[in-house]
């Protein structure tokens, strides 16, 4: 090889070694710049079901409860319910023996046949007035007409004898049908006292007003009770009965959640000492927000078909004030709330950090409704702010599925 060719040939590969060394160089370099980004831990916007819950808790209280008194005061003769035992509408609970009331009655029953012989006497004395008057008005009537054809025939003072009589009949059957009418009203008293007497001996037989389940009782056989009509009397009562079939759930709703209540809302109630849930609806409200506990008294209907909730047990309602099937969403963590002004801070395209302003919609137990600032798949930042800066580029690293369980 002549020595041209070795100057050449040196020279190449000079030249090759300092092109590997400056790539190489220029290839560590830019490794180690990408090793020196610090990773961040982003959460994908993404379409998903969302909805803003309240659980709230309240006591059941049956749908009906009422102390069953005594219309009447009397002994009680019989009882025939205890406490727990299931009775249906018009059952008889107990009996009472009032013996002041039989003897009124049979007082009453004495004097409707009193009045109806008083009837049958009036109405004789009137058929006999009306038979006597018939009679003298017919005199008197042929004595005028023979006075009228024959004048001075019949004496003055005949005429005016049968006259008289005549009258004194018209006269006595008006009494005598007012004595008629007297005994009829007299009769019209009696019943309505006989009835009265009657219905007030039915309440004798104290019955169940609704379905339901004996919760207290209050006597025994042969106790004296009061009758529970009047005000001026403790008057005890015989037993107290609720309606276990359907509960009344009352909450205390805060005011803020107040205008999203509607009537007719189907919820879940969960019963934690029977760890099972039972459908409710909304059915009643207030209306009106009580001025110390700043709440709305709200009531859920609970059915009880297998008789399995007991009065008082306490239950958790969730109820949804806000629901969206399809909602750009966010977890919470990543919002930044300062004052009226939400942010959120995003991993752009360029990997770089950037700050945006949201507008948020409904809220959930984990995820927050975005409606403005951001697009699909955008990226957003989960971990502390204060660790980062606009502009700053990093390592972004995509966490699990943020979908979450709204229950």
């Amino acid at each position: 090889m002549s020595k041209r060719s070795t100057l050449i040939l040196v020279g190449a590969l000079a030249i090759g070694v300092v092109l590997v060394l400056r790539f190489s160089g220029k290839s560590a370099n830019a490794e180690k710049s990408e090793a020196s980004l610090r990773p961040v831990a982003v959460a994908l916007a993404r379409e998903s079901p969302i909805s803003d819950m309240i659980t709230l808790s309240g006591e059941f209280r049956p749908f009906q409860e009422v102390d069953v008194h005594a219309k009447v005061a009397g002994y009680i003769r019989r009882i025939y319910v205890d406490i727990g035992d299931h009775v249906k509408t018009g059952q008889t609970l107990a009996i009472l023996e009032v013996p002041e009331l039989d003897a009124q009655l049979q007082g009453a029953e004495a004097a409707i046949r009193r009045s109806q012989d008083a009837i049958r006497r009036a109405q004789g004395d009137l058929k006999r007035a009306e038979s006597l008057h018939q009679a003298t008005h017919l005199d008197y009537t042929r004595l005028k007409q023979a006075s009228d054809a024959r004048p001075g025939l019949i004496a003055e003072q005949e005429l005016d004898n049968a006259q008289a009589k005549d009258r004194e009949g018209e006269a006595q059957i008006s009494a005598d049908e007012a004595a008629f009418s007297e005994a009829r009203n007299q009769l019209d008293v009696a019943s309505a006292e006989q009835k009265q007497l009657s219905a007030m001996s039915g309440y004798a037989r104290i019955v169940a007003p609704f379905d339901g389940v004996i919760t207290k009782r209050y006597v025994d056989t042969g106790a004296l009770v009061q009758a529970g009509t009047s005000s001026n009397t403790q008057a005890v009562p015989v037993v107290s009965v609720a309606q276990t079939d359907l509960f009344r759930l009352t909450l205390a709703v805060p005011e803020s959640a107040v205008p999203m209540i509607r009537l007719g809302t189907t919820v879940t109630v969960h019963v934690q000492a029977l760890n099972r849930d039972f459908e409710g609806k909304v059915a009643r409200f207030a209306n009106s927000v009580n001025q110390e506990t700043r709440t709305m008294h709200t009531e859920v209907d609970v059915h009880n078909p297998g008789r399995t909730i007991v009065e008082g047990m306490y239950a958790e309602v969730k109820l949804t004030l806000a629901k969206s099937d399809r909602a750009l969403a966010v977890p919470i963590q990543a919002v930044s709330r300062e004052g009226s002004h939400t942010t959120v801070l995003v991993v752009n395209s360029n990997d770089q950090i950037e700050e945006r302003e949201v507008y948020l919609g409904i809220e959930g137990a984990n995820q927050v409704e975005v409606v403005a600032g951001l697009k699909p798949n955008d990226r957003v930042v989960m971990g502390s702010r204060s660790d980062f800066r606009p502009g700053e580029r990093v390592d972004p690293k995509v966490i699990a599925d943020n979908n979450e369980a709204q229950y």
